[in-house]
C-alpha cells in the first residue's frame, strides 16, 4: 500500500530534511511516521537494544509537523529513501505558501525499536533538566567512545561500549540515561537558553525542548530511582 504525507509548506519540508539528515548520521536505518488528528509524529532511533537479552536503553528522537486532519498513517520507511523523496527537484519548485505532498517510499525491513510505541498520555512532570548537563554529558561520552573504539573494531564490541556509555545516568539526573543527552545534542534539540522540561510515565521519560523531544525507555537497573 502506498502512502503520502502533505506538509504545510516548503519550510516544513526543509525542516524535516534537516531533522532526518541529523538522524541519518546517527543511524541510517528507518524512520517511523505516525499521522492522525492533524499531527505527523516523526520518530527516529538514536540508540536501542540489539536483542532481547540486551538491557541497553531505548532512546528515540521525535519531531512533530502539521498534517491535514484527513490524513492518517503509521508506517516505517528507510531514512535514506525518504530523504531522496524530500530532496526531489520537483518539491523545490513549490510556492512558499503552498502545501507540499510527498509520496513515501516503500516500507523497508521493520526495525525492532519501531515496534515500541511511547504512550501519548499519562505523563507526569518532573524537575527540569539542565541543558548544560545534557550537553557536557553528550560531549564527554562522544570523546570516551572515540578513545575506546579503535578503527576496525567489530560491531558487537562497538555496541557494548556505546551501551555502557549511553546507558549510564546523567550526573545529577539519575532517571535520565546519558544517551538522552547525546540524542538532544546530535538532533539539534539543545539551545543555550532552552528549558529542558522532563516528564515520566514509567518506564518512559520524555525530555522536551522547543526544538523537539527525546524519549527514553529506561533499562531495568535505572527503574525506581
Amino acid at each position: 500500500m502506498s502512502h503520502s504525507i502533505t506538509l504545510q509548506d516548503p519550510l516544513a519540508v526543509d525542516d524535516l530534511i534537516t531533522y532526518l539528515s541529523r538522524a541519518a548520521r546517527i543511524d541510517d536505518g528507518s524512520v517511523r511516521l505516525i499521522g492522525g488528528g492533524g499531527v505527523l509524529a516523526v520518530y527516529v532511533a538514536v540508540f536501542y537494544p540489539s536483542g532481547i537479552l540486551d538491557d541497553s536503553p531505548t532512546v528515540l528522537g521525535l519531531r512533530t509537523f502539521a498534517l491535514p486532519a484527513t490524513e492518517s498513517l503509521d508506517v516505517v520507511v528507510p531514512v535514506g529513501a525518504l530523504l531522496d523523496r524530500l530532496r526531489s527537484p520537483r518539491l523545490g519548485t513549490a510556492d512558499a505558501t503552498t502545501a507540499v505532498t510527498v509520496a513515501l517510499p516503500a516500507s523497508g525491513k521493520t526495525a525492532s525499536w519501531a515496534a515500541i510505541s511511547p504512550p501519548r498520555g499519562g505523563w507526569s512532570p518532573l524537575a527540569p533538566a539542565s541543558a548544560a548537563a545534557l550537553d557536557s554529558t553528550a560531549r564527554a561520552g562522544i570523546d570516551e567512545i572515540a578513545a575506546a573504539i579503535p578503527t576496525g573494531t567489530g560491531e558487537q564490541i562497538v555496541h557494548k561500549v556505546r551501551s555502557q556509555v549511553w546507558g549510564r545516568p546523567i550526573p545529577g539526573f539519575d532517571h535520565i540515561p546519558a544517551g538522552a543527552g547525546f540524542a538532544a545534542l546530535s538532533l539539534g534539540f539543545l539551545g543555550e537558553d532552552d528549558e529542558i522540561r522532563v516528564f515520566e510515565t514509567a518506564p518512559w521519560v520524555r525530555l522536551t525542548t522547543r526544538r523537539g523531544h527525546v524519549l527514553t525507555k529506561r533499562r531495568s537497573s535505572l527503574l525506581g530511582r
